[in-house]
């Protein structure tokens, strides 16, 4: 019981020496690399159908820049960004037919000139998650 708990000591400790920066890399903290990337909140559109029926697609999204400063921009421009996005998916659910399966590429399409639209440059990736309809 002993030899247990002083193995699981030693390694609880080796593991909280490795996993600080600062004291693994000799007491030099290191630069940490600036975010290429941020998620968005999930994006829902909801479809009114000619038979009056309702329907709900969800799309989860991101944005990729490897530059800072269309990083920066991208952030500062989440509601605008978010907004774009929700217009796109309204629009693509709207005409979705019952039962089909979502071209992602389209909308993923679309979603990437909205994105060059608000950011007024290219530079911005647009990544899509997971995308469901109901």
């Amino acid at each position: 019981m002993r030899r247990t708990l002083a193995l699981l000591a030693a390694v609880l400790t080796l593991a909280g020496l490795c996993a600080s920066p600062a004291l693994a890399s000799g007491g030099e903290a290191k630069k940490e690399a600036p975010p290429t990337y941020f998620a968005l909140p999930t994006i829902t559109a909801t479809a009114i159908r000619r038979d009056g029926r309702k329907g709900v697609m969800t799309l989860e999204t991101g944005i990729e820049a490897k530059d800072p400063k269309v990083m920066e921009h991208a952030q500062a421009s989440t509601p605008r960004l978010r907004a774009a996005f929700a217009q796109v998916l309204m629009t693509y659910a709207s005409g979705l037919r019952r039962g089909a399966v979502p071209d992602l590429d389209y909308v993923g399409a679309e979603m990437q000139k909205a994105t060059d639209r608000v950011l007024g440059k290219k530079g911005a990736k647009v990544l899509l998650g997971s995308a469901m309809v109901n």
